[in-house]
C-alpha cells in the first residue's frame, strides 16, 4: 500500500475528508466510481517510504484492503494511544477473521495486544505505557494469513471493541475505526 493510499485510508477513518479525485489510471478506477466514498487503489509493486518489504500471505482481490493493513492504518490514525482492553480485543477480532482460526497465536498480533493491555493496567505512568503503534506496526507481516476486509469483519471488530469499554463506545480513530473504513472502501468497488 503507498503512502497516498495510507493517507486516504487515515481520511475515511477520521470522517475528515473523502477520496475526491482518482486518476482513471490508477487501478483501472473511474473518477466517477467514487462519488462520497472513499476509494484507495492498490498500487502495483510500488513501495511507500519507509515501508517494509513483506510477503503477501493470501493476497486479496486486486485493489481491496486487507484487516491487516487496515491495522497498520489504526498506527496512523491512533498510534499514540496506550492499549486498553477494548483495543486488544478488537485485535484479537480482527485477527481471528483475518486468518480463519479461532484462537489466538502465541507471539501473534492478538497475544501482543492483550499483554500490552494487562501491563498499561498495572503501569501508572502513561509514558511507560505500550501504544497502539507498539503493537501493529507491521501488523500484516505478523498474520499468518489475511484476507481483504468486509462489513461483517468491521460488525465483528466494532463489537468486539464496544463489549470491552466500560462506556460501551469505540475509540473514534482507533483499531475498529480502521477496519470499517477498509470495509467501505472494499464494498465501494
Amino acid at each position: 500500500m503507498s503512502q497516498e493510499q495510507l493517507e486516504k485510508l487515515i481520511d475515511c477513518a477520521d470522517g475528515k475528508g473523502e477520496a475526491e479525485k482518482v486518476p482513471a489510471a490508477v487501478g483501472g478506477i473511474d473518477a466517477a466510481e467514487d462519488k462520497k466514498k472513499c476509494v484507495v487503489a492498490e498500487a502495483s509493486g510500488e513501495k511507500a517510504e519507509g515501508e517494509v518489504n513483506r510477503k503477501k500471505v493470501a493476497p486479496a482481490s486486486e485493489g481491496t484492503i486487507t484487516i491487516g493493513e487496515a491495522l497498520e492504518a489504526a498506527v496512523l490514525t491512533a498510534g499514540n494511544k496506550p492499549v486498553e482492553w477494548s483495543d486488544a480485543a478488537a485485535i484479537q477480532a480482527a485477527e481471528v477473521r483475518a486468518t480463519g482460526r479461532t484462537n489466538i497465536m502465541p507471539g501473534g498480533v492478538a497475544a501482543s495486544a492483550q499483554s500490552a493491555a494487562t501491563l498499561n493496567s498495572r503501569v501508572t505512568s502513561e509514558d511507560e505505557k505500550t501504544t497502539l503503534a507498539d503493537v501493529l506496526t507491521g501488523a500484516s507481516s505478523k498474520l499468518p494469513s489475511d484476507k481483504a476486509a468486509t462489513r461483517k469483519d468491521a460488525e465483528g471488530v466494532t463489537g468486539a471493541e464496544m463489549r470491552n469499554d466500560p462506556h460501551l463506545t469505540t475509540y473514534p480513530t482507533g483499531v475498529a475505526a480502521s477496519v470499517a473504513a477498509a470495509a467501505r472502501i472494499n464494498q465501494a468497488k
